[in-house]
């Protein structure tokens, strides 16, 4: 296995495997959009769980929308698959976010996080209520319970509240918070954001360390472990349909810089 922290009571590998991939979500162009989904059928994702558990990785991150990711889902871990699942939530598919995250631990999440997307949203507006109410609804089932986000700030707002258990840190001020204006992928952005990271008292899972595919994999997890937390974890999507091996390869570069060292 490779190395693990306590993360929220979970011992959690350093490196997760997330599902951006699966589901289409390449933040590049519609057209790799489509080939994601095109190649991610549900059996290559539960091949690719499966692959990612025998590389060492025992975490998963996957949406509750995706209907095809949702499936592959239900059938790897009623199949007995050993990868813990933490589940991206948001209330679009299933407007009550009670029946959501019911939905969610029924089918057997160990944790989950509020959408990125809509705390940005919760943050602009200063909806602490709306954002209370859904992290209320995940405690009642006791797993930790976290939120995403993508610009500093609305970590250091949620935070303040003191409602949650982890942060889900966006290494790009990109996506909802910039609608309507395309993809931005800024370098700077990665200094506030491990910035926040190491305020933060709590544990974090920081994602889109590779910007989506535009940094170099190894240049990106060697800054993202020297600039995180020890206990702190880093999120990954990976597709295969660029590199059948990546999964093996990523776990061996996380092998690689997180082994000690002689003055260890």
């Amino acid at each position: 296995m490779l190395p693990t922290v306590s993360f929220c009571g979970l011992t959690m590998t350093r490196l997760l495997i997330g599902a951006n991939p699966f589901g289409g979500y390449s933040h590049q162009t519609p057209a790799r959009d489509v080939q994601m989904r095109e190649y991610y059928t549900v059996d290559r994702i539960k091949q690719t769980w499966a692959r990612a558990e025998a590389a060492g990785i025992n975490c998963m991150v996957t949406n509750n929308e995706t209907p095809h990711v949702v499936q592959a889902v239900r059938e790897y871990l009623s199949a007995g698959g050993h990868l813990q699942w933490i589940a991206q939530m948001n209330g679009r598919v299933k407007p009550d976010i009670a029946d959501a995250v019911q939905e969610a631990v029924d089918i057997g999440c160990k944790a989950m996080y509020f959408h990125g997307g809509q705390v940005d949203d919760f943050w602009l507006k200063r909806d602490e209520k709306t954002l209370a109410s859904w992290i209320e609804a995940a405690r009642k089932h006791n797993i930790p319970v976290g939120v995403a986000g993508h610009a500093p700030d609305v970590h250091r707002w949620v935070d303040r509240l003191g409602l949650v258990d982890f942060h889900t840190v966006c290494f790009f001020n990109c996506g909802s918070i910039h609608a309507g204006k395309g993809e931005r992928f800024d370098l700077s952005d990665i200094w506030r954001a491990v910035e926040v990271i190491r305020e933060l008292s709590k544990p974090c899972i920081a994602y889109k360390v590779m910007g989506a595919g535009r940094i170099d994999a190894r240049m990106a997890l060697d800054f993202a472990y020297a600039n995180i937390k020890p206990n702190d974890v880093v999120n990954v999507g990976m597709h295969r349909g660029d590199r059948d091996d990546m999964v093996e390869v990523d776990a061996a570069m996380v092998q690689d810089i997180l082994a000690p060292t002689a003055s260890d």
